[in-house]
């Protein structure tokens, strides 16, 4: 938890026109391919984050509930939430647990009012940051540099789990039962006396396996199988 006794006003980062994607201005990184959300019911506090959001390089979207917030189609940009506490209807932290599953989607809450336990609460269910106001410009933003890094590489790991998960399904059950046993540790003929075929056969199931998996080779076969939470097949 952060807490700052001056709060500059949100147009003081103007000082300088905003830059093209990935140009740093006033120590934070100006990044248009990516969205900052704010979810907060008072109309001032949205428009002064607006500005001051998009003054540093990065495009915001504001809500005025967490209900109109859900309503939004999910993005596939890097992104992060700034979400108030103390919301009409759906709560900050009933939204939070809305979206425990969304780890590409780090939260920043903002809150008017110290209140430890709600603090630990919003911590252990994962948000980044919580701010208690008055805190600085400075202050959010780098919360939000910190948050965007945290959902590019989010975004990434799922990227490389979808075109992996894509690449198993390609493979033929034989295939599968050669990888299974492949990544266990049998060689060629071993691999053939289980399955009851010959080891040609299965250099030729082994060898459209690999190509499939884009596994150059046994290590990165492996670890593939382990990131696909394939267990080690068993051995006869």
């Amino acid at each position: 938890m952060r807490t700052v006794s001056t709060v500059p006003s949100a147009t003081s980062v103007y000082s300088e026109p905003v830059g093209h994607t990935g140009e740093v201005k006033d120590g934070h990184m100006s990044d248009i391919a990516s969205i900052v959300f704010v979810v907060d019911d008072d109309v001032s506090v949205r428009e002064s984050l607006e500005l001051l959001i998009r003054a540093a390089g990065r495009q915001p979207e504001t809500f005025a509930s967490a209900q109109e917030f859900l309503s939004r189609p999910r993005p596939t940009l890097p992104c992060c939430l700034v979400l108030d506490v103390t919301l009409p209807g759906l709560s900050g932290l009933e939204l939070q647990q809305q979206l425990a599953e969304r780890t590409d989607m780090p939260i920043i809450f903002i809150t008017g009012h110290h209140d430890v336990p709600m603090t630990v609460q919003a911590m252990k269910a994962g948000a980044v940051e919580f701010l208690t106001k008055p805190f600085t410009n400075d202050v959010l933003l780098d919360a939000i540099d910190g948050a965007i890094e945290r959902s590019r590489t989010a975004v990434r790991q799922e990227s490389e789990m979808r075109v992996l998960r894509s690449s198993y399904a390609s493979l033929t059950p034989r295939e599968r039962e050669v990888m299974a046993l492949v990544v266990s540790g049998l060689l060629n003929k071993q691999v053939g006396g289980e399955l009851g075929i010959s080891e040609i056969t299965v250099k030729a199931h082994r060898g459209q396996m690999m190509r499939k998996m884009k596994a150059d080779s046994l290590p990165e076969l492996v670890t593939m199988a382990a990131r696909l939470g394939l267990r080690p097949a068993r051995k006869s």
